[in-house]
């Protein structure tokens, strides 16, 4: 047998390898045990306060709280712009599971057309989820108690109650004061770029048009905020701190709604506008555009349906006539140009010409005609005026040649903005040789040059460019800004505007502007194309008819209006102010395709003035005549040849 092997086992090695790795595996507790206390530390001490925030962050809220809009009122204290609450129901797509069936299942419990839902997809793609999307606005009182209901069923979902704009007026005065509507992705855009951001963080509405937009700052206010603590499930327990919004600013306007009221009534539902000034400050009391729309439909969504019928309709009721409307200004502006050319000395008061209906220039075929077709005799500047005698204003626009033309009638605010406050406003067309070659690309003709003489060619105006220029008239050259704001409330006391002046227009002789407004007298007052209009007053009132033509008529044809569709008939027009001697009042009325200025709209313009004055008491008027006009060596009877 073999001899077994003895093994001796070395404990003291395997006792030392233990002892190594134990204190091996100590180290690493150590290490480890450290590492959790300094991570503890880190996070306990080090960064105590940064987890207290973001604890607190989840326990505690900070919400933006809207301030209320400011109101607007009219001049004498009516209300024109309120706030009303509505509730409506807000969908926060973040919070909800399923948003196609619970969309679904809201259809079906307040009756939501497809409309509805099709508007809430589209403002969905448009606002991030987190965020409350409308489903539906405006709820009533029943449709508020069936989803409290049954609010349960649906998380994500609720009523909410806020203040909404509403105008009582409705259409009346829409043009003026535009109106508010959901903030869209553009209003964000360009609230980033001014800074003005975070303060519409709870606003629903801002101001699209009108004075809603351009005094937008002063309504708005400031937001506030509500520290609150909420639970795990975000429901508000209390309030922590509050810092109250600052409501936007109440507005006073010049407008006067009753004068308005009586614009539109008196249109009733004729295409055209309306604009009142006060002469003495500039402030407009009317300015009415016809036909018009309900601003509210706009304040709370406008369904696509109805806004594409007010896009497609004929009369264009979107469009602010009385400041975007582009008018030939017609014989309107005859005593501004009778005012140029006493300026200049081409003409005096005892200049006279011999109208046969007709003018001609040697060498020149054409025939400019009068609207009297057998012309009106002698005439001198002052009769030129009160019988509209095509004619003479021929002549004289011949005479001045349009640059002068042109220079003079920018003075007058032609071709430029008004500064009225409104954004919406065009500036019309002045014509000159440069602008017409710009424009137009053709060069300037003396035949241009003729029609310019009865406010045609190229020559258009905005009602309240024509308003401001007669105002100005009225005014013997002291000029004024058109003003709607008339101020705003400051502790329930009104703290008016400062007056806006723009620099006067002189005069070499001042004599000058008594002779055009006296012939603007007896155009209402002795034998002028406003008289019909203006009989039995109880105040004296100056003006000048217009009738602008808006298609060629050939020569020897005559203008008959059944003969052409509605929009090629002539515009109607007519400037005038009241009283005549200490004016308070300055309009001008415009009818689209309605006719004869002195047959249609001096009536309306009766009207207005008669409600102006309808409380004042005045002297008896009598008539002043002007002196007959007889031919004499100072006459101008025969053709003017071609130069200019």
């Amino acid at each position: 047998m073999p001899t077994p092997r003895i093994i001796i086992k070395d404990h003291t090695a395997e006792a030392n390898l233990f002892a190594r790795r134990s204190v091996i595996a100590m180290l690493v507790i150590v290490v480890m045990i450290a590492i959790v206390l300094t991570n503890l530390h880190y996070l306990q001490v080090t960064r105590f306060e940064d987890y207290q925030t973001r604890s607190n962050g989840n326990r505690i809220k900070v919400l933006p709280v809207a301030p209320n809009r400011g109101l607007i009122y009219d001049r004498n204290g009516i209300l024109l712009a309120e706030n009303l609450p509505v509730y409506s129901i807000e969908v926060i797509p973040e919070e909800i599971s399923d948003l196609e069936e619970t969309l679904t299942e809201l259809q079906q419990l307040l009756s939501l057309d497809d409309d509805e839902i099709d508007e809430f997809n589209q403002a969905l793609k448009r606002q991030r989820r987190f965020k409350p999307v409308t489903l539906r606005n405006r709820l009533t009182p029943e449709e508020v108690a069936l989803f409290s209901a049954h609010q349960y069923q649906f998380p994500g979902v609720s009523v909410e109650a806020r203040l909404a704009r509403h105008y009582p007026f409705g259409e009346t005065a829409t043009h003026v004061l535009g109106y508010v509507a959901k903030i869209n992705k553009s209003d964000l855009q360009k609230l980033a770029e001014a800074g003005q951001e975070a303060n519409y963080a709870a606003t629903y509405d801002i101001g699209k048009l009108g004075i809603e937009k351009y005094h937008e700052e002063l309504l708005h206010g400031q937001v506030g905020y509500q520290e609150v603590e909420v639970n795990s499930r975000g429901r508000i327990i209390r309030t922590l701190d509050f810092e109250p919004p600052i409501p936007g600013k109440d507005l006073v306007l010049n407008i006067d709604i009753n004068m308005q009221i009586q614009a539109q009534q008196a249109f009733a539902g004729e295409r055209g506008s309306v604009v009142v000034i006060d002469p003495r400050d500039g402030g407009v009391l009317v300015l009415y555009s016809s036909p018009s729309y309900d601003p509210n439909l706009f304040v709370h969504g406008i369904s696509s349906k109805e806004y594409n019928k007010l896009l497609a309709s004929k009369d264009r009721p979107l469009i602010n006539r009385a400041t975007q409307g582009q008018y030939p200004p017609a014989s309107t502006v005859k005593p501004l140009l009778a005012l140029l050319g006493l300026e200049e000395k081409l003409v005096t008061v005892d200049t006279k010409i011999h109208d046969l209906g007709k003018y001609k220039l040697a060498n020149v075929e054409r025939i400019w005609r009068d609207h009297n077709k057998w012309g009106h005799g002698w005439v001198n500047v002052t009769k030129a005026i009160e019988v509209s005698c095509d004619t003479y204003f021929y002549d004289l626009a011949y005479r001045i040649g349009i640059d002068r033309i042109s220079e003079s009638m920018n003075e007058f605010g032609f071709g430029d903005y008004t500064g009225v406050d409104l954004h919406e406003e065009a500036d019309g067309l002045m014509p000159s040789r440069g602008i017409v070659k710009a424009v137009f690309n053709r060069p300037w003709y003396i035949g241009d040059t003729i029609n310019v003489g009865i406010g045609q060619s190229y020559w258009t105006a905005t009602p309240i460019q024509l308003t401001q220029a007669i105002t100005d008239l009225a005014n013997k050259g002291r000029r004024f800004i058109p003003q709607i704001m008339r101020g705003e409330m400051q502790n329930n006391q009104l703290e008016l505007e400062p007056l806006k002046e723009r620099r006067p227009i002189q005069m070499k002789n001042e004599q000058n502007w008594d002779v055009v407004l006296d012939a603007m007298y007896g155009v209402v007052n002795r034998a002028g194309s406003g008289r019909a209009a203006f009989t039995n007053t109880n105040y004296t009132s100056a003006g000048k008819t217009g009738t602008a033509q808006l298609v060629a008529i050939a020569q020897d044809a005559k203008y008959d209006a059944s003969k052409l569709s509605e929009e090629n008939r002539d515009n109607a027009m007519y400037v005038g102010y009241a009283p005549y001697d200490k004016p308070q009042i300055v309009l001008t009325v415009v009818l689209e395709n309605a006719g004869h200025g002195g047959a249609q709209a001096a009536p309306i313009a009766r009207i207005m003035m008669d409600y102006y004055f309808k409380d004042q008491v005045f002297p008896e008027h009598k008539v002043i005549d002007s002196p007959p006009i007889t031919a004499s060596s100072n006459s101008t009877s025969k053709p003017i040849t071609e130069t200019d």
